[in-house]
């Protein structure tokens, strides 16, 4: 379990957050979630197979396509899906691995960890940051 001291120092320290499943849609928690990070001042990297830009910035349609390195890698997918996208964050230049709240599979954690990689289950990136740092939820 990670500690708020823990989550603080994450959250200082990653600058560009891959978001696999970053939804077009502005009504979605995976359109608003990046959007609120990205207005703090993160750079999202949408990764979505049916977009091409989301944010104003380019989507690609895997990790493994992702040119531009990253710190963080924001799963917004079912838990029957988060697999073989952390065999893809393992492989990749990501620090930390984070499933959105309500997004588990401790197999795959273990998998993430084994390589060195911080992983975080079942958390909302915006509402920890928004907790710890201030920043006003953005409906």
């Amino acid at each position: 379990m990670v500690d708020d001291a823990e989550l603080k120092r994450i959250l200082e320290e990653i600058k560009t957050i891959a978001v696999v499943g970053c939804s077009k849609d502005p009504a979605k928690d995976a359109h608003r979630v990046p959007k609120y990070m990205q207005f703090h001042g993160y750079r999202i990297i949408p990764v979505n197979p049916t977009a091409t830009e989301i944010l104003g910035e380019r989507a690609y349609p895997s990790l493994n396509e992702v040119p531009i390195p990253y710190d963080a890698v924001d799963i917004f997918r079912p838990a029957a899906d988060v697999p073989p996208i952390v065999d893809q964050a393992v492989h990749g230049p990501a620090k930390v691995i984070w499933m959105q709240l309500g997004i588990r599979h401790d197999e795959a954690a273990r998998k993430g960890e084994a390589a060195g990689k911080i992983v975080i289950q079942s958390r909302c990136m915006m509402r920890d940051h928004a907790r710890l740092f201030g920043g006003t939820i953005l409906e």
